[in-house]
């Protein structure tokens, strides 16, 4: 196999990136051809289409003598969610003001606790001990969604309060987050990507690699770079140490999406094509965009 991920996941990036701008529906034998290119086979995609059929991610439609997948209600809901939650990576500008969500969520509701931790860390928040939970970003709206999908309302208390010491905002920092952790693997991404990307574009340029190629390096770009959703706070740059390659990494990651985004596209559209109705399209999808480009600050 051409990298480590998993044929489900491999799905779902496929779905959120391509498919959804493109009717939301795709053939199973288009599905099976583009994730050949990462060295899934047919085996692989039709036990995991299954799999995702029956836990009601997507649902089939028969059309003659072929099969054809979309997303549910419930599918769409987790590909915008991640797409709503990649603000986490947009440092605004600081208020001032802390926000803390405390709970006491009993033992019986345990499983809800885990989901409840798991959805604080996705949305920013930090632990600063047991049961009490810290963001400096705005995050109102996020808590009461919490809140209501979780039914805890009984359980929790919601605070925006100024930290008044006896130590500084930072060492507050410090205590909930690793930020020099994550500015390792920020690094890391730095020096994989950078050599990659300049490497790539120069074969782009001078015609030496396929668009199905383009395909695949720009899918694995994307599925990297997203992981950082699952570690960076987006904490506001006043909270930030000096040496912060978060923004490096960001300018890294949309120059080098906007070389492989049209190449990928076309090859995209090439395998689509073949079954598929490409008039489906979103005529307002821009190939060159992605929600994960964050506009830096002049």
């Amino acid at each position: 196999m051409k990298n480590g991920l998993n044929t489900r996941s491999m799905i779902f990036t496929l779905y959120g990136d391509y498919i959804s701008h493109y009717g939301n529906e795709i053939w199973i034998g288009s599905l099976i051809r583009l994730l050949k290119e990462f060295g899934h086979n047919e085996q692989s995609v039709r036990a995991a289409i299954s799999r995702m059929n029956k836990q009601g991610w997507v649902k089939a439609r028969r059309k003659g003598n072929k099969s054809f997948y979309y997303l549910t209600d419930r599918g769409i809901r987790r590909i915008e969610e991640a797409a709503n939650r990649i603000f986490k990576l947009q440092q605004d500008d600081w208020d001032g003001q802390w926000r803390m969500l405390m709970y006491t969520i009993p033992e019986e509701k345990r499983n809800i606790r885990d989901e409840l931790r798991k959805e604080l860390v996705w949305s920013g928040f930090g632990s600063l001990s047991t049961s009490t939970w810290i963001s400096p970003n705005k995050l109102e709206d996020q808590v009461k969604s919490m809140i209501d999908k979780y039914e805890i309302e009984p359980y929790i208390h919601f605070f925006v309060a100024k930290y008044e010491g006896p130590n500084t905002n930072q060492q507050l920092v410090s205590e909930c987050w690793d930020l020099e952790e994550i500015n390792s693997r920020y690094e890391e991404f730095i020096s994989e990507y950078s050599q990659k990307y300049i490497i790539d574009r120069n074969k782009i340029e001078k015609g030496e690699m396929s668009d199905g190629d383009c395909f695949v390096e720009r899918t694995k770009l994307i599925h990297e770079y997203r992981k950082f959703l699952f570690v960076d706070p987006g904490l506001p740059e006043q909270l930030l140490p000096d040496k912060w390659l978060g923004d490096h990494a960001a300018s890294l990651f949309s120059d080098y999406y906007k070389s492989l985004a049209q190449p990928a596209s076309r090859f995209f559209e090439e395998v689509f094509q073949e079954g598929n109705e490409l008039k489906k399209r979103d005529v307002s999808y821009d190939a060159l965009h992605h929600p994960l480009i964050i506009e830096q600050k002049s």
